[in-house]
């Protein structure tokens, strides 16, 4: 059965000047072969800058640096980034294949305490994408808070949240994460920075990629850059979830 490299890079972020952030990543990408999947957090071209929706880099550029290193690595790419559409400002989930084959996330969930949802405009979708045999759900930062939006339907096999999550509220972060790997029977990948932003926010990272049964496969320290690697197994996931099939007795819902 197939199994799937993962890689989680908790990186520090360059506010609000995407050329420096696609340089820093340039070097924090090479040479890295032999991986099905790259994640960097979220907005990492710019930081969480709600100035970013007027003076975002154009989408084509960034699916396009994407793309040259999706290709070069053989592996899916992707982060967040603060992107102009023609609905509006959003905060999207851009991910490439080595092809070009480009799969985007509408952040659905806006952080009010941030004044998010005054700058961007939230995606109306959820979105699962296939790669490699896998099931993907893309889903962002504050997204995590809303388990409901993020329900397995039996559909997806591994979600990726994508982050600036301040570290005051690490715990949850940590917590949520946990929750949403054993609850949807699923794996689960935290990409989160680290360093501080331009409204002088902190952020500790604890990046982790953790096992539908709650098992933390691989945890960043906090406040440092890292790298994350981790390998996982589709026939793990499936033996799993025949064993212990609480997803049969999940509650049906309508979500709207």
């Amino acid at each position: 059965m197939s199994a799937l490299k993962l890689t989680v890079l908790q990186e520090t972020l360059s506010w609000m000047d995407g050329a420096a952030n696609l340089r820093h990543f340039d070097e924090v990408l090479q040479g890295m072969t032999g991986r099905d999947v790259i994640l960097l957090p979220e907005m990492f071209t710019t930081g969480f800058a709600m100035e970013a929706a007027a003076s975002s880099l154009p989408q084509d550029q960034v699916v396009a640096w994407l793309h040259g290193h999706a290709k070069a690595l053989n592996a899916l790419v992707g982060g967040s980034a603060a992107i102009q559409s023609d609905q509006g400002a959003v905060n999207r989930f851009l991910l490439v294949e080595p092809d070009g084959t480009l799969h985007q996330y509408d952040k659905r969930h806006l952080f009010r305490m941030a004044s998010e949802h005054q700058h961007y405009v939230p995606g109306e979708t959820r979105e699962v994408f296939h790669w490699r045999g896998w099931r993907i759900l893309p889903q962002i930062c504050y997204d995590l808070r809303f388990p409901v939006f993020s329900r397995n339907q039996n559909d997806y096999d591994l979600a990726l949240y994508v982050a600036n999550w301040p570290a005051p509220r690490a715990l949850h972060w940590q917590a949520l994460l946990l929750a949403r790997a054993i609850e949807n029977q699923a794996y689960v990948a935290g990409c989160n920075r680290v360093g501080s932003d331009g409204n002088q926010h902190q952020y500790s990272g604890d990046s982790r990629i953790i096992s539908p049964q709650g098992e933390i496969l691989a945890a960043a320290e906090p406040f440092a850059r890292a790298r994350l690697d981790a390998e996982l197994s589709l026939e793990a996931l499936q033996d799993y979830r025949e064993r212990f099939p609480a997803w049969r007795d999940a509650d049906e819902y309508t979500l709207k």
